[in-house]
């Protein structure tokens, strides 16, 4: 049954990860996304999961790999430098096609960093941070709430084009407490069977084999078209994105996660002050919406766009491929943990603009 709570996002998404169908969660420690393996720890075991605390990330993202394999529902989560261990594993899981769930709440780097929120781990997300050609579905959501519906329907996501869903939120997403509708409990036994899954069925010539090893070039370049067709199919049908006051907008602020929130609340702003502003923000961060920001760049009434992030510049130049110099792009961004406020998009984009005038 759904019900309302109070909860804070790490254990929202876990909470939201079980009701999804998650009986398998394997990681190792790191801040901020500490609370997310505690509440596995003692949550799982309610419904007949089971939670490893691995030796290291890489064990721990070698253990999804084998749940997956398997046919399990399985998940790990960690944070920038963790994700960033788990790398080879994640390209071993896209190669050999096996679904599961990875969050990512983003700390701030390069290095050890620190623990306050960025946005740095665009690039490795969304571009594919381990070896080879592969692609995940990437998440960004903006609240609590929606890390909750997104992570409900990971899974079933995840087993549909038979590759990893990343989460990619941050500290603040993770550590914040909003009230949250928590939905129904899916049960395992309704989830349909997986015919690939090496659970014992199958022998001789219907054996059932799990690998990401091509040796013959022809082969892999089999492998390779089979995979982009699916990335094709994705591309196709699960692109999400808010438009938020976009129908007039002369300058569209936009953004993705929690800087989104804050991107909006820059907006009203802006408006209030006699600036025709709009927020474009893609939910999906891989495939990314480029037809929707692509149609803003033709749309005759907005004269500029501001990209702004908590990293050097990573989204601004997806922003920037898909605008293709048809209308300006500026950038604002905060680094090193640093985030900015609804008044320092203001700042900036009123500057901008009387710049650009003078």
């Amino acid at each position: 049954m759904a019900e309302r709570k109070l909860m804070k996002g790490n254990e929202a998404i876990a909470e939201a990860a079980v009701r999804g169908g998650c009986r398998f969660y394997a990681g190792y420690p790191i801040t901020p996304q500490n609370e997310i393996p505690e509440y596995m720890s003692w949550r799982l075991p309610q419904v007949g999961g089971h939670f490893i605390q691995a030796e290291s990330e890489i064990a721990a993202i070698n253990m999804v790999y084998g749940s997956a394999g398997a046919g399990g529902r399985a998940m790990t989560s960690s944070s920038s430098p963790g994700v960033s261990l788990k790398q080879e594993g994640i390209s071993y899981i896209c190669g050999a096609e096996l679904p599961c769930v990875i969050i990512n709440m983003v700390r701030s780097g390069p290095g050890l960093g620190g623990i306050q929120p960025a946005q740095g781990d665009y690039f490795q997300a969304v571009k594919g941070g381990g070896h080879g050609d592969y692609k995940m579905l990437v998440y960004g959501p903006c609240s609590v709430q929606e890390c909750v519906n997104l992570v409900y329907d990971a899974f079933d996501k995840a087993e549909k084009y038979r590759l990893p869903v990343m989460i990619l939120g941050d500290g603040m997403l993770g550590q914040i407490m909003e009230a949250v509708t928590l939905p129904e409990m899916k049960d395992p036994a309704t989830f349909p069977k997986k015919p690939w899954a090496t659970t014992g069925e199958g022998f001789g010539a219907s054996r059932r084999i799990v690998n990401s090893l091509y040796i013959v070039p022809d082969e892999l370049e089999e492998m390779n078209l089979k995979l982009q067709k699916v990335y094709d199919d994705m591309c196709a049908n699960e692109t999400m994105f808010e438009s938020y006051l976009t129908e007039d907008a002369e300058v569209v602020v936009t953004a993705y996660g929690t800087v989104a929130r804050i991107a909006k609340s820059a907006v009203d702003l802006l408006r209030a002050g006699g600036v025709k502003a709009g927020l474009f923000r893609p939910i999906t961060l891989y495939p990314f919406p480029k037809d929707a920001l692509s149609a803003l760049a033709d749309q005759a009434s907005v004269k500029e766009f501001v990209a702004v992030e908590l990293s050097m510049g990573q989204y601004v130049e997806d922003v920037r491929l898909v605008v293709e110099g048809r209308k300006p792009v500026s950038f604002f961004k905060r680094t090193g943990g640093n985030v900015m406020s609804p008044e320092d998009i203001v700042d900036f984009v009123c500057n901008d603009l009387a710049r650009k005038e003078a």
